[in-house]
């Protein structure tokens, strides 16, 4: 499996079979120009988004004709099995902001995860749902998601072997969202990526969870 990271939440997920898959596409441009990374011009077989906010559910803006799904429930596309884990938005089951999905994207060989706008902490009857994580892709930004000191606890919680930071303050983007260092400091092996992409096989995979910060393409 390879992701690349193209900023803000929105990475394009390549499988074992080739299938491409988008995740979170955040329309450029929005809430007044506070959000600033380039376009997404690249083509996917699917484009997921787990809620449809514009910083992340642009689906109308991939090239080509993919399948869309939103909130996904589950879906097999080749050797592809996409699963959602139905969340809440913020610490209040939704009241705030709303539903977010936990997207799951398993091609038999690594098993990734996108928690989306997660904005609680996350209880064990949803952490057996998620299963085994192999790649987490984790929100870490705070006041929109849950903050640094939660991302590190969701972390422990699901214990992946890769941990992906995402969502937080660039000079992007002007949201009243933190930057990625106080997660990191909350890690135990960090490690700072001049590049965009990471490819990662079962084989291959760390042995003990590494916390990867990828280089935004966008």
């Amino acid at each position: 499996m390879r992701l690349t990271y193209y900023g803000h939440s929105s990475f394009l997920v390549e499988t074992a079979d080739g299938t491409r898959v988008i995740l979170d596409p955040y329309l450029p441009g929005s809430f007044d120009r506070a959000l600033r990374y380039k376009p997404i011009d690249e083509p996917a077989d699917v484009v997921i988004a787990t809620h449809q906010h514009d910083d992340h559910g642009a689906v109308d803006t991939i090239p080509g004709n993919p399948l869309v799904l939103v909130h996904p429930d589950s879906k097999a596309v080749g050797k592809l099995q996409i699963t959602g884990v139905q969340v809440a938005h913020d610490e209040a089951g939704g009241s705030k902001r709303g539903r977010n999905t936990i997207v799951i994207l398993d091609d038999g060989d690594v098993r990734a995860v996108h928690l989306g706008d997660l904005g609680h902490l996350l209880d064990q009857a949803t952490v057996d749902a998620i299963g085994r994580v192999d790649v987490l892709m984790v929100p870490v930004g705070g006041f929109f998601t849950i903050d640094e000191k939660d991302a590190a606890v969701v972390v422990d919680s699901l214990d992946p072997r890769v941990v992906i930071p995402m969502h937080y303050k660039t000079d992007l983007v002007d949201f009243p969202i933190v930057p990625v260092d106080g997660f990191l400091k909350t890690q135990a092996d960090v490690q700072e990526s001049s590049g965009s992409s990471l490819e990662v096989t079962s084989e291959t995979l760390p042995k003990t969870r590494t916390t990867i910060v990828l280089a935004h393409a966008r």
